[in-house]
């Protein structure tokens, strides 16, 4: 794809869109559009610094208010303020002038609002896009950073999977891997703890239908979890067979491990525990073997 030119996001989504500018480290302007709906999202190096859209940002001055950051008196008297001066003025940079914020307070909310922006834009499966490299927002934004990857991982929490599980992972008998971080790019990847859980078991030689039926999690939440990771890019596709001789050794170390907890609870006379001692022994030769 050139990031030059636009493109339709029924042929490219946007994980993939925003997955391949942080990939490549650029810099610039994506502008969305469906409908008359415009998003404009700035990133550097990758990463996200600000987004802007018209119709979808949430109002920074109710976030503020929201959080307890401000009350409904401060609000109001620096919205009057903007009105004077036909909103010239930043409401975020009034505020800061009459003490009521400062500016860690701004920046953290101007975030929040940014990252709310992107995630509803990750629901959408029509639209446009076109990139502008090396066009930044006005020195007047307060500016951010945000990893693609926590805004896709986010992103897809919060919408029906169904249909992303069955698009991205179409073929369960593939292996995949961890894919290693793009040159002189760090990630910054905020995972829940089952996420973490589950990428331990993409070895490079499983299958997903293999990952499956070893996972902690049921099925459709496992194919949930790695449809996520694989399009924030954390997981990817390799060219590679399932290792059927690991499927064997989980299953000799899965049938171990359930011997050996018959052998520590069942409650038996001395020579009973013998033979079970010859029982997990002759067991172990037979599974090795």
């Amino acid at each position: 794809m050139d990031l030059d030119l636009q493109g339709n996001i029924e042929r490219f989504t946007l994980p993939e869109i925003f997955q391949l500018i942080a990939s490549s480290r650029k810099s610039g302007t994506l502008g969305i559009q469906r409908d008359d709906s415009i998003v404009m999202v700035y990133l550097k190096d990758g990463d996200v610094i600000y987004s802007y859209g018209p119709r979808q940002t949430f109002h920074l001055g109710k976030l503020l208010r929201d959080r307890g950051v401000i009350n409904d008196t401060q609000l109001e008297k620096a919205i009057r303020e903007q009105a004077k001066n036909n909103n010239s003025k930043r409401l975020g940079e009034i505020l800061i002038a009459h003490h009521c914020i400062d500016r860690a307070d701004l920046e953290k909310v101007v975030k929040n609002q940014v990252e709310e922006l992107l995630y509803s834009l990750l629901s959408w499966e029509t639209g446009s896009f076109k990139f502008y490299e090396g066009q930044f927002p006005t020195d007047e934004e307060i500016t951010v950073k945000i990893s693609v990857e926590n805004i896709i991982l986010e992103g897809l929490r919060r919408i029906d999977e169904k249909n992303m599980v069955m698009e991205t992972l179409p073929d369960l008998d593939a292996v995949y891997t961890i894919s290693s971080a793009q040159a002189g790019r760090s990630r910054d990847v905020a995972m829940e703890a089952t996420e973490w859980n589950l990428m331990a078991l993409v070895d490079g030689h499983r299958s997903l239908e293999q990952i499956c039926k070893i996972s902690p999690f049921n099925r459709d939440d496992t194919l949930k979890k790695l449809a996520r990771l694989s399009l924030a890019g954390i997981i990817t596709k390799t060219d590679r067979k399932p290792d059927m001789q690991n499927v064997n050794l989980e299953k000799i170390v899965n049938r171990l491990a359930n011997l050996f907890e018959d052998y520590i609870t069942v409650k038996s006379p001395a020579h009973n525990n013998r033979l079970i001692d010859r029982k997990v022994t002759k067991t172990i030769v037979e599974s090795v073997e």
